[in-house]
């Protein structure tokens, strides 16, 4: 079974407290449709688990297929810097169908980002920097698509539905 590489750390965006009984990773592509239908799912469990989940998005962009995956998991650092990258998150999965950099920024400004600071740093190659490394620490830990999760650390190979991940959360 594949194994999460790096661990959870500082790199990471985390809901959820440090210590919490399970830990889920997803590795998303912000463009993909399957990530699209398994972002409700994933929020309900959210909910639903409370402070005995922890979970972390990490960026694996699968731009051959998706040109817009990138720019919008480089805008989610960016609204980070801000302190609103799971609010861009959230934002760009509500708004899947209509990808584009107009839209990325309508969404920057919804959800209250400085919007000179926000165009700044999405030029960063640092945010660039940062979407690789995820990127590569998904193929590190045996991603080879999306959406991919990931399970105190351990690959999760079943569906991606409410029910499905549940099952596999709640021991």
């Amino acid at each position: 079974m594949a194994k999460l590489t790096p661990p959870p750390g500082p790199q990471d965006h985390a809901r959820g407290k440090e210590g919490a009984p399970v830990t889920l990773v997803e590795y998303g592509d912000f463009q993909c449709p399957h990530c699209g239908k398994a972002f409700p799912a994933v929020e309900d469990i959210v909910k639903k688990m409370g402070p005995g989940l922890r979970f972390i998005f990490r960026h694996f962009p699968l731009s051959e297929s998706h040109a817009m995956a990138k720019p919008a998991a480089i805008a989610a650092e960016a609204a980070g810097r801000q302190g609103k990258f799971w609010e861009m998150h959230h934002g760009i999965f509500q708004n899947q169908a209509m990808l584009s950099v107009e839209a990325l920024f309508a969404i920057a400004q919804h959800i209250g980002l400085d919007l000179e600071q926000f165009r700044n740093d999405i030029q960063d190659t640092a945010l660039e920097d940062k979407v690789d490394a995820d990127f590569e620490s998904g193929v590190r830990s045996g991603v080879n698509g999306t959406p991919s999760f990931f399970i105190n650390g351990h690959k999760y190979n079943g569906s991606y539905d409410e029910e499905s991940l549940m099952a596999s959360l709640t021991f």
